[in-house]
């Protein structure tokens, strides 16, 4: 009896053992955490401004069906989202320097986040726009306005409220999609917690604060977007 009594309570040692978290690894590795984190937001916060920027031209062009650039325009949607960002970073990173272009990892991110952004915007900003009724745009050129006096007083307005959902959600996207940086040797979160995990193998830890760093930057950028969201429709009701 005392012997099973032991070898039980050696059994439940072992277990909870196994359940704490090594609080001094995450102490120590935090700080490079918070690194990563500086630099994931920093490139992602340039993708995203840049893929925006992107969309809303792209947007423009099939609004407008401008000829031959609305056929290019089309080409570059079908093949940015039928193909993994992480394609396209692996292109621009050890694809062109075959060709004798050498970018940098940061650059290979923003440009890829771009790449693949812009055509999520694209789609969003043409949604918005194609919203506004063609009778609204009649009457306002029958009083006399010129197209960029509609542009600025009339379509923007509407399209920016029923596009914000979906560029909020493009966003919070795109976001996510920076854990694939690592695979061009981005010293990102997910090359942080993978390389903690090849030296020291405390899985547990390097992904719990790989989690909770996630959630700190995206988490608050969920909340923010759903209070306008909710302003947004209240505004058109």
């Amino acid at each position: 009896m005392t012997l099973y009594a032991l070898s039980g309570k050696i059994k439940i040692t072992e277990s909870l053992g196994q359940i704490l978290v090594d609080f001094e690894f995450i102490e120590k590795f935090t700080p490079m955490y918070l690194e990563a984190a500086r630099l994931t937001v920093l490139i992602g916060a340039a993708g995203i401004v840049l893929a925006a920027a992107v969309g809303l031209l792209c947007a423009l062009v099939k609004y407008y069906r401008v000829p031959v650039a609305r056929q290019i325009v089309s080409a570059y949607i079908e093949l940015s989202r039928n193909t993994p960002l992480i394609v396209q970073l692996f292109f621009l990173y050890f694809g062109l320097p075959k060709a004798g272009i050498r970018l940098s990892s940061e650059v290979c991110g923003i440009i890829g986040l771009a790449f693949l952004g812009g055509s999520y915007m694209a789609e969003s900003f043409l949604g918005g726009l194609t919203s506004v009724g063609k009778i609204q745009l009649e009457s306002a050129e029958s009083l006399g306005l010129r197209r960029h006096q509609v542009m600025n007083l009339i379509v923007i307005p509407q399209a920016g409220a029923v596009a914000a959902p979906a560029v909020c959600a493009n966003v919070i996207f795109l976001l996510k999609e920076t854990s694939v940086f690592s695979a061009v040797s981005l010293a990102d979160l997910m090359y942080v917690a993978k390389d903690l995990i090849g030296m020291y193998y405390n899985t547990g830890e390097a992904l719990l604060m790989l989690v909770v760093a996630y959630l700190a930057l995206i988490l608050p950028i969920s909340v923010i977007f759903a209070i306008l969201e909710r302003r947004l429709r209240r505004g058109r009701s």
